[in-house]
């Protein structure tokens, strides 16, 4: 089995040539140099106003356009058009609300989840300003997973739209996004998926999963702040515009003030990284792209995977230490993000006693605060949360762990 060449990987990353350990990636990754240098690339030579008939212009547009058809091959969506660019997450799903809204009629409804980061909650509660009804498919917080059999019961024929997480922020669990997915088309309800604790540790197919919608934030995966919105074909179809009224292009009616093309550009860098630690790893056996991020993404998941089971082992070895999620390290259950309670500390302890070795992890609700409030947490601070990614090395996971145990 290949592992991943981490001192190659990290090389590409110029903020891990500082002292600190970043161990806070959930909330934002460190970016890879090929970004960077793609947004320089774009200023200082391309930066024009694009839909001109001059040539930087058509140049311009032409960049624009490869990130988008770079990005729909990632994600393995049909069509270019169905990837729609905005600045966040947040951001991208209250147009997504404000235009699905405009097809729902009052007395249809809209299941959300307790356990969702509130970008994924907030533009669909807000519905109910429209006589929409909104319903909560609660997690299970004995085995920390959404069951079917609870959602079975929430479904009914005026279902329109069922949102959820593919990985929670907090948890750090993988739900089960097709089987989910499959059974509610089956009862004619459309799926969006909240995919941002997921993207940077297993790459999303889009067709593979057959949801409507799925989103994820590109800064959280070694890029620059700007956010991706899978939309599928037919919905953009009939989706009603938010931009100008006579734009009906796909998918420009859906980006008000048009994408940002600098940062558009640079998320080129993020691909160009894939293909270099695919082309390190395996030369020339890889041609296609998709198949090269494939490939990449393995390898971080089996490197993960590995920090993952060091970092849960010793907390679970803790009497004091109660894991807030799936307590094994297995890949197919889980990824790198990990949250945990200590018996008698505020979780804002830990972190503050953590900073001074300088290794950065975090407490809170991470917007995730209904799950909070409804386990209970909120007098505890929230948790604490490590968020690994495959930059991270075994050896910084142990540089905690010797913090930790002096701590916990």
């Amino acid at each position: 089995m290949r592992s991943l060449d981490l001192p190659f990987s990290r090389s590409f990353f110029p903020a891990l040539k500082s002292d600190w350990v970043f161990m806070d990636n959930a909330g934002g990754t460190q970016t890879a140099v090929q970004v960077t240098e793609r947004i320089t690339d774009y200023l200082c030579n391309t930066n024009v106003q694009l839909g001109a008939s001059y040539d930087i212009s058509v140049q311009s547009g032409n960049r624009v356009i490869e990130a988008q058809e770079k990005w729909a091959e990632v994600i393995n969506a049909s069509d270019p058009c169905e990837v729609v660019f905005g600045s966040s997450t947040t951001m991208l799903l209250q147009s997504l609300s404000r235009s699905l809204v405009k097809l729902f009629k009052p007395g249809d409804e809209v299941i959300v989840t307790n356990c969702d980061h509130e970008a994924n909650i907030g533009p669909w509660m807000a519905m109910k300003d429209f006589g929409i009804e909104v319903k909560v498919w609660e997690l299970n917080q004995e085995s920390f997973t959404l069951e079917i059999d609870d959602l079975k019961k929430l479904l009914t024929n005026r279902t329109r739209l069922v949102a959820f997480t593919h990985v929670s922020n907090i948890l750090g669990t993988i739900n089960p996004v097709k089987e989910f997915t499959k059974f509610i088309h089956q009862q004619g309800a459309m799926v969006c998926v909240d995919g941002v604790a997921a993207a940077p540790h297993r790459l999303v197919d889009v067709q593979e999963l057959e949801v409507d919608f799925y989103v994820f934030s590109l800064y959280k995966v070694f890029g620059p702040h700007y956010s991706l919105l899978y939309v599928l074909k037919k919905q953009l179809e009939v989706l009603p515009g938010i931009n100008h009224f006579f734009i009906r292009d796909l998918p420009y009616k859906l980006q008000p003030g048009n994408v940002n093309y600098e940062l558009t550009y640079g998320l080129l860098g993020i691909t160009d990284y894939f293909t270099e630690i695919a082309q390190k790893h395996l030369p020339a056996a890889i041609r296609e792209l998709r198949d090269q991020v494939i490939f990449t993404y393995d390898l971080f998941a089996d490197h993960e995977e590995q920090m993952a089971t060091l970092l849960l082992d010793f907390l679970n070895s803790k009497p004091g230490v109660k894991v807030i999620g799936e307590r094994s390290g297995n890949k197919t259950k889980r990824v790198s993000t990990i949250s945990f309670t200590v018996n008698g500390k505020k979780s804002s302890d830990i972190p503050l006693k953590v900073d001074k070795h300088k290794i950065a992890i975090r407490y809170g609700d991470f917007y995730a605060r209904r799950l909070i409030t409804d386990m209970g947490l909120t007098e505890t601070e929230g948790v604490v949360r490590v968020s690994l990614v495959h930059y991270n090395t075994m050896q910084e996971v142990n540089r905690l762990i010797d913090v930790l145990d002096q701590i916990v």
